[in-house]
């Protein structure tokens, strides 16, 4: 199964330390089951979702006992429904009950992160507007969730702090001004984007005249949002807007309605909720 989009490098790794964490010296418990037993499952979900997770879960199996053949039903991407299939497993039984949790721990968070991402996405089709996560992830999983926002329809803002300049009101202040601290992005940030947090129309000027790239409209009414856009416009190098701050689904149409380019959204990686997934045994 190839997934829509490039799977992240840690993957592994990732892999590897939930698999520790999990079976420290060993499956106790999987160690009652005869060494020759072979076992069949299948998984399914409990409630609608947009698959995610399915790279992470052929390595989860493959780590733990590559005899394990896993047969998916869906692709990544998936829209699927409620008490649908996602995949089989036939293999060593003792193999296919150690890897099981770790598995579907992946799928499941993945998938909610996935399915968060996708609920936000469709609410902007038909705009110019891209919907963008943030840093507030699970730690450990930063790069796993934003490929599951990816997976979902969404995109990604920077990965860390070492692929992008986020001047916020503390570097501000730190500063002395929003020009002194875009200057000094200028000087020691390199090729990566310069974004400025902004809190009214007077600071969203200074972005404008210090040369930032982007700027990040935090906690503006819609009104005021609007005439950011109107203002940004009219300048000699307009700036790409992201909008900011408790935004909803109920609200972020008409936050794209007013013409921002991006809206960050962190709720879809910081208050997801795992999809309900179980796993059936056939012996």
């Amino acid at each position: 199964m190839q997934p829509p989009v490039p799977v992240p490098a840690d993957l592994p790794q990732q892999v590897a330390r939930a698999l520790a964490e999990d079976l420290g010296t060993g499956d106790l418990t999987a160690a009652l089951i005869p060494a020759d037993r072979i076992g069949r499952a299948a998984v399914i979900t409990r409630e609608p979702a947009i698959v995610c997770g399915a790279p992470y879960v052929n390595a989860t199996f493959d780590a733990v006992d590559a005899r394990v053949r896993v047969e998916w039903r869906v692709a990544e991407g998936d829209s699927v429904a409620a008490d649908q299939t996602l995949f089989a497993l036939e293999g060593p039984a003792r193999a296919l009950l150690t890897a099981e949790r770790t598995a579907l721990n992946f799928l499941q968070l993945l998938s909610g992160t996935a399915t968060a991402a996708h609920s936000y996405a469709v609410l902007l089709e038909g705009t110019n507007c891209r919907l963008l996560d943030t840093r507030k992830t699970i730690p450990g999983l930063r790069t796993a969730q934003k490929y599951a926002v990816r997976v979902g329809g969404g995109h990604n803002h920077r990965m860390g702090l070492f692929d992008g300049i986020l001047i916020k009101e503390n570097h501000i202040m730190a500063a002395g001004s929003i020009g002194n601290a875009v200057a000094e992005a200028r000087r020691g940030g390199g090729r990566v984007p310069v974004e400025v947090e902004v809190e009214n129309l007077s600071e969203l000027q200074q972005a404008i005249a210090a040369g930032a790239d982007i700027a990040m409209l935090d906690e503006f009414s819609l009104q005021t949002m609007r005439e950011a856009v109107a203002h940004n416009s009219a300048a000699p190098r307009p700036l790409k807007l992201e909008a900011s701050g408790g935004i909803t689904s109920s609200t972020i149409r008409d936050v794209a309605a007013t013409g921002v380019d991006y809206i960050s959204v962190g709720s879809i990686t910081k208050h997801v909720r795992a999809i309900d997934l179980s796993m059936r045994f056939e012996w």
